[in-house]
């Protein structure tokens, strides 16, 4: 029985569940760009070119370890322009028997993949996909009967089940989460080291050409790429964050720098999504840097968390509440996106470098993410349907299945609370604390009204206001509700008409 084994754009490693029975001799592995892939959300150009390259350099892999492989080019005139599409015409013309791929990581594709053994008239096997360590029977097991699914709780399952960072049934350290020693302001006199890069090879340079012509209109920068496109250099890029970055990643992880988009961060996200890395390696490494003396365990710790811990529970509750997910608006947010999340053209000085670095890098760290562009969001009512489109296109390593639960659970409180305790709402005063970019804006902190205010203090009293009996009942929030009620009213009036006033700015798409 001929077998084909469908990788998609995000499954490149040799030890995907989908290769294990791969026949080499008489079975084919597929490859394609897809246009319904690349364009179904209009992606950053670097998103695309990345992704493309990646996979035209691990399909050279595939071939070097003995697998037959068939490569479709986005302008290849066989492109049948679909997955589906690609996957039909590969079975007429190979005479394929069998499909074989593992699990999607998006719901869409997922839902299409399962009518695929109607249409074909052919077996299509679906494994599990084992980029993860915990399964989603793991995190189903763990939800089911609860009221709450919190992530730390999850986190200390799969810690122990690993045996990471553990001193028998204890963890090291004798605390679970060292976040607490991981939120000071980077020193004026500290200069992080620069990331890694790569000059782009002759592969890599036909796939810019490709971008630039077939995707000119799509959001971001492309001119500047500089990203591992092989499992070589992705290992690389570990490596050196693990040497040089990982000892001061932990201190200054929430910190912001005008002008610095990468600071003491990996930048392995991308890899790791893409499963050119798998994740145990990258936290056995971190861990082996704690035992050898060479990290701190606040710094370790925090990075484990982010993987075992924040990526294992995003993918397990993105399975579990879908498809009601996708549509949750608890809160009833409807403003539009404004544009400067497209041009970083804001006197918001924060939001401006967010989007700028958004643009330039198809990348910002996660409080750059959750804080300020995030954080807005929430403030500002923005519809959670047009925020997660924003952050699946802008960012070279989202995917529906890690972005869609951090924006609808975490950011934006949209699925009533099942992944947050309360909302990540903040005025001015936390960006203030972990940034200097407020000694760049146009607005001034310490003011919380009138035309110089910064907008995150008003919108802030706004969103607390407007949601009152949403949460003046939440343990977590009654002291902010106290202390509302101890304020000057008439103060607290006019931060209330001043988010009123900024939100009819945003509506009639005035700068703000």
């Amino acid at each position: 029985m001929s077998t084909l084994c469908l990788l998609l754009g995000d499954h490149l490693s040799l030890n995907m569940s989908s290769l294990s029975s791969i026949n080499k001799q008489t079975d084919t592995v597929l490859l394609c760009e897809v246009k319904a892939e690349a364009t179904y959300v209009k992606h950053h150009k670097a998103k695309i070119a990345f992704l493309f390259s990646a996979m035209r350099h691990f399909a050279i892999s595939l071939q070097d370890n003995g697998y037959k492989v068939e490569y479709v080019h986005y302008n290849d005139e066989n492109n049948q322009g679909s997955l589906f599409a690609q996957v039909q015409y590969m079975v007429k013309q190979l005479g394929i028997e069998k499909v074989v791929l593992a699990k999607p990581g998006e719901y869409r594709l997922f839902q299409d993949v399962e009518t695929w053994t109607a249409k074909l008239n052919i077996p299509v096997v679906v494994r599990d996909d084992n980029r993860f360590m915990a399964s989603e029977q793991d995190f189903t097991d763990w939800a089911e009967g609860k009221k709450q699914y919190r992530m730390e709780f999850f986190y200390r399952e799969v810690r122990r089940r690993f045996n990471i960072l553990m001193d028998d049934k204890q963890p090291v350290g004798g605390k679970w989460n060292f976040d607490a020693d991981n939120r000071e302001k980077l020193p004026k006199n500290l200069s992080p080291p620069e990331p890694t890069t790569f000059p782009p090879d002759a592969m890599t340079k036909d796939v810019i050409a490709l971008v630039k012509e077939e995707f000119g209109d799509h959001f971001g920068d492309i001119n500047d790429f500089h990203y591992a496109v092989t499992r070589e250099q992705a290992l690389e890029v570990l490596k050196v964050f693990i040497a040089d970055r990982l000892p001061k990643f932990g201190t200054y992880q929430d910190a912001m720098v005008q002008d610095q988009a990468w600071m003491y961060h990996s930048h392995v996200s991308f890899y790791i999504n893409a499963g050119m890395l798998h994740p145990e390696e990258a936290i056995l490494a971190a861990q082996e840097a704690y035992y050898s003396g060479h990290a701190p365990i606040n710094s370790v710790e925090g990075f484990i968390r982010q993987i075992l811990g924040w990526r294992e529970y995003m993918r397990g509750f993105y399975w579990y509440f879908m498809p009601g997910l996708k549509t949750d608006n608890y809160l009833q947010a409807v403003n539009a996106l404004p544009e400067f999340y497209w041009d970083g053209k804001t006197d918001m000085n924060c939001l401006s470098q967010c989007v700028k670095q958004t643009k330039e890098h198809a990348y910002a760290h996660h409080i750059q993410r959750l804080m300020v562009l995030g954080n807005f969001a929430l403030l500002a009512g923005l519809d959670p349907e047009q925020v997660n489109e924003w952050y699946l296109i802008v960012y070279a390593d989202a995917y529906e299945w890690v972005e869609l639960p951090n924006v609808s659970g975490m950011i934006l409180y949209s699925d009533g609370g099942h992944l947050a305790s309360k909302p990540y709402a903040a005025s001015g005063s936390y960006i203030n604390k972990m940034s200097n970019y407020c000694s760049h804006c146009h607005y001034s902190v310490k003011e919380k009204t009138g035309p110089q205010a910064c907008p995150f203090n008003y919108l802030y009293w706004g969103f607390i206001n407007k949601h009152k009996d949403k949460f003046e009942k939440n343990p977590r929030m009654a002291m902010i509700y106290r202390t509302m009620a101890k304020m000057d009213q008439t103060k607290l009036g006019h931060m209330l008409d001043d988010a009123d006033k900024f939100i009819i700015k945003l509506e009639q798409n005035e700068k703000v």
